[in-house]
Protein backbone atom coordinates (compact mmCIF):
# COMPACT_ATOMS: atom_id res chain seq x y z
CA UNK A 1 0.00 0.00 0.00
CA UNK A 2 1.68 3.09 -0.93
CA UNK A 3 -0.31 5.62 1.04
CA UNK A 4 1.29 4.90 4.62
CA UNK A 5 0.60 7.91 7.17
CA UNK A 6 -2.02 7.32 9.77
CA UNK A 7 -3.94 10.62 8.84
CA UNK A 8 -4.62 9.15 5.31
CA UNK A 9 -7.93 9.56 3.94
CA UNK A 10 -9.02 5.92 3.64
CA UNK A 11 -12.51 3.89 2.98
CA UNK A 12 -13.37 0.90 4.68
CA UNK A 13 -15.31 -1.60 2.89
CA UNK A 14 -16.34 -5.39 2.75
CA UNK A 15 -16.85 -7.08 -0.58
CA UNK A 16 -19.42 -9.62 -0.51
CA UNK A 17 -18.81 -12.50 -3.28
CA UNK A 18 -21.60 -14.52 -2.39
CA UNK A 19 -24.12 -11.57 -3.72
CA UNK A 20 -24.59 -12.21 -7.71
CA UNK A 21 -21.94 -9.88 -8.82
CA UNK A 22 -20.37 -9.29 -5.84
CA UNK A 23 -21.40 -6.22 -3.34
CA UNK A 24 -19.60 -3.15 -2.01
CA UNK A 25 -20.77 -2.34 1.09
CA UNK A 26 -18.80 0.69 3.14
CA UNK A 27 -18.18 0.81 6.48
CA UNK A 28 -16.31 4.15 7.52
CA UNK A 29 -14.63 6.96 5.68
CA UNK A 30 -12.09 8.60 7.13
CA UNK A 31 -8.28 8.31 8.85
CA UNK A 32 -6.43 5.53 7.77
CA UNK A 33 -5.21 4.50 11.46
CA UNK A 34 -9.20 4.05 12.24
CA UNK A 35 -10.14 2.00 9.72
CA UNK A 36 -7.67 -0.49 10.84
CA UNK A 37 -9.15 -0.07 14.14
CA UNK A 38 -12.59 -0.89 12.79
CA UNK A 39 -11.40 -3.80 10.56
CA UNK A 40 -9.42 -4.89 13.69
CA UNK A 41 -12.92 -5.31 15.29
CA UNK A 42 -14.77 -7.54 12.74
CA UNK A 43 -15.45 -10.75 13.02
CA UNK A 44 -13.03 -13.39 11.00
CA UNK A 45 -15.25 -14.20 8.34
CA UNK A 46 -15.59 -10.32 7.76
CA UNK A 47 -12.34 -9.39 7.76
CA UNK A 48 -11.83 -12.10 4.64
CA UNK A 49 -13.57 -9.65 2.81
CA UNK A 50 -12.43 -6.47 3.72
CA UNK A 51 -10.48 -4.24 1.74
CA UNK A 52 -8.74 -0.52 2.28
CA UNK A 53 -8.80 2.11 -0.30
CA UNK A 54 -7.05 5.28 -0.29
CA UNK A 55 -5.89 7.98 -2.71
CA UNK A 56 -3.79 5.92 -4.98
CA UNK A 57 -4.18 2.24 -3.92
CA UNK A 58 -6.62 -0.25 -2.42
CA UNK A 59 -5.75 -3.79 -0.79
CA UNK A 60 -7.06 -6.49 1.52
CA UNK A 61 -7.29 -5.91 4.87
CA UNK A 62 -5.45 -9.24 5.82
CA UNK A 63 -2.98 -8.56 2.97
CA UNK A 64 -2.17 -5.42 4.67
CA UNK A 65 -1.92 -6.99 8.09
CA UNK A 66 0.08 -10.10 6.90
CA UNK A 67 -2.39 -12.43 7.60
CA UNK A 68 -2.98 -13.97 4.60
Amino acid sequence: MRTTFDSASARLYHLDGDVEGGAAQTLFYGPLLDALRLAEQQPDDVQQGLFIATDNDVVAYLDLIGEE
